[in-house]
């Protein structure tokens, strides 16, 4: 069991939410710590009441969640970070790299690494009223990783837990090659302790990074860990085979994160169009992802869904490589 290298569960939008957190942890397990998906004050200067419900510490058990904010001013900082710590928590993340339109035309996320000034602004005004750890997530930049390198060096003065870095740029979204150079060079700049993160996707991928950069001990997953709940464990045993019983462990995860929204969710058809975007990934472990995929879809009732997870479940995984 490798003990020295930990996985950090990358947030997503509407997908890693408290029911899929404990249900992952309750089934796979080998995840060190969990990124809740982000909270920001809204028009009104409010937190959503979905979001305050993610965050509660009891809907939160047996792992370690770290509450991510939105924001790109001292005073929305101040405010989130007031009420994280209210709950008891005593560390945040503070997101510099969603790339998704809805966000930096708002001059937050990813946006903020072309405003290098605000994000040192924000820093030191916040950070010496706040008593949590902060760690920063975030791009090798906008359109260019050349933007990070002085951001870096500015951010050396700061006492910050880490920094993780999506090694692409936001212009590139999800797409196209992660910039391992561009990572690399990030090594001489920061002082901080940084945290890899993109395209994570199978065992042997982790093993290629993790070769390639043995300084790095903190490896955050996202997508990977959704399309191959698995993952985690693989990299911590060294190994890229499923355990015993996979399949009934996966159908048990699978059952519990539907029960939980039968319950929390109004309606069937809301129910199965949650579970498919979950699907989106899932089907990239089974046998004929297209058709695993397309089962799912043509599903408009619970029963014939489920029926055709048993099928897809029948036809078995595949063996483990690189999904996405």
């Amino acid at each position: 069991m490798d003990t020295t290298n930990k996985i950090l569960f990358a947030p997503l939008q509407g997908l890693t939410d408290h029911y899929f957190r404990n249900a992952y942890q309750k089934y796979f397990g080998n995840v060190d710590q969990y990124y809740a998906p982000w909270i920001r004050l809204d028009g009104a200067g409010q937190i959503k009441n979905t979001q305050k419900k993610d965050l509660d510490p009891s809907n939160n058990h047996q792992i370690t969640l770290i509450p991510q904010l939105m924001c790109n001013k001292t005073e929305d900082f101040l405010s989130l970070s007031t009420y994280i710590s209210s709950l008891g928590y005593n560390a945040i993340n503070w997101n510099l790299g969603c790339p998704h339109p809805m966000i930096t035309n708002r001059g937050m996320g990813s946006a903020l690494l072309k405003e290098p000034d605000q994000i040192i602004s924000v820093l030191e005004s916040a950070l010496p009223k706040i008593k949590l750890e902060v760690s920063l997530k975030m791009r090798l930049g906008f359109k260019s990783e050349d933007e990070i390198y002085g951001l870096l060096e500015r951010l050396n003065k700061f006492p910050l837990k880490e920094i993780i870095i999506h090694a692409r740029t936001a212009d590139q979204m999800y797409k196209g090659n992660t910039k391992l150079n561009a990572f690399e060079n990030c090594l001489s700049y920061s002082r901080h302790q940084l945290v890899y993160n993109g395209d994570i996707t199978s065992y042997q991928s982790y093993k290629a990074l993790n070769e390639r950069f043995p300084q790095i001990k903190n490896w955050m997953i996202g997508r990977g860990l959704i399309a191959n709940p698995f993952l985690a464990g693989m990299i911590k045993n060294g190994s890229s085979q499923f355990p015993d019983k996979h399949r009934e462990i996966f159908l048990g995860f699978h059952h519990e994160l539907l029960e939980k929204f039968l319950i929390d969710l109004s309606g069937e058809k809301h129910v199965l169009m949650k579970m498919l975007s979950y699907w989106q990934y899932f089907s990239l472990l089974f046998k004929d992802s297209q058709k695993s995929l397309k089962r799912v879809k043509k599903a408009k009732t619970l029963s014939t869904y489920k029926e055709a997870v048993q099928i897809n479940l029948s036809n078995g995984f595949k063996s483990e490589a690189n999904l996405l």
